[in-house]
C-alpha cells in the first residue's frame, strides 16, 4: 500500500514555489486578501496584484529576493515564510498538487550530493 503523505517539508525549502514569475489569483482570492488586510476589494485589487503574462490574468505582485532575484510581495525574505499564510491564495495552498514537490526532490538531491544541508539550489525559475 503506498503511502498518501507528503514527500517534502516545506520548511526545509527556500520558498522557490513563492517565485514564480505569474502567481495567479482569482477574485475570491482577492476578497480573502482584502478581508484579511481590512480593505476593499478594489483597493486590494489594485496593491497586490497586476495584469501579467500572455493570457493578461490576474497575477500577485512581486518584491525583489536576495535568492532567487524576486518573490512573491507577501514572502518575508529573510525567514523565508509566507507572511500572509492563513490569507493566501488557493493556488498557493494546493501547490504542489501531489505527493512530490519537484524543487524539493532536486534540492535534497543537491544537499546530499553536496553534504551540505543548508544547501540552496538556485535555478532560474522562468
Amino acid at each position: 500500500m503506498k503511502s498518501s503523505r507528503t514527500q517534502f517539508d516545506c520548511n526545509r525549502c527556500p520558498a522557490y514555489c513563492c517565485t514564480y514569475p505569474l502567481i495567479p489569483v482569482t477574485k475570491r482570492d482577492l476578497k480573502r486578501l482584502a478581508k484579511h488586510f481590512g480593505i476593499g476589494l478594489e483597493k486590494a485589487e489594485k496593491r497586490f496584484s497586476k495584469k501579467g503574462g500572455k493570457k493578461r490574468e490576474r497575477v500577485l505582485r512581486h518584491q525583489e529576493d536576495h535568492i532567487f532575484g524576486t518573490a512573491c510581495r507577501f514572502l518575508d525574505t529573510e525567514t523565508r515564510n509566507c507572511t500572509i499564510y492563513k490569507a493566501r491564495p488557493q493556488i498557493c495552498r494546493d501547490f504542489p498538487g501531489t505527493k512530490r514537490c519537484g524543487y524539493y526532490d532536486f534540492l535534497t538531491f543537491e544537499r546530499r550530493q553536496l553534504d551540505d544541508p543548508d544547501h540552496i539550489a538556485v535555478t532560474n525559475n522562468t
